[in-house]
């Protein structure tokens, strides 16, 4: 929005992707004090990470064609 004008947020779509992070990383924060062991922390990690892409992707151009994205 600052560089072009293509690009047009609403005030509702910075909440979403607030959210999205602050619950991403109340989840991290959650399996890294639930799981001892380096190697399930890096896997468990990795899904998440993957899950908060799939889903910020969904919402930023509707790669599933799901309702939310609004399709």
């Amino acid at each position: 929005m600052q560089f072009t004008n293509q690009v047009k947020w609403s005030v509702s779509d910075f909440i979403v992707a607030g959210l999205l992070l602050l619950f991403t990383g109340l989840v991290l924060e959650f399996i890294l004090r639930r799981l001892t062991a380096t190697k399930h922390r890096i896997i468990a990690a990795i899904i998440l990470f993957i899950l908060l892409f799939i889903v910020w992707a969904e919402l930023a151009v509707g790669i599933f064609g799901s309702p939310f994205a609004g399709n």
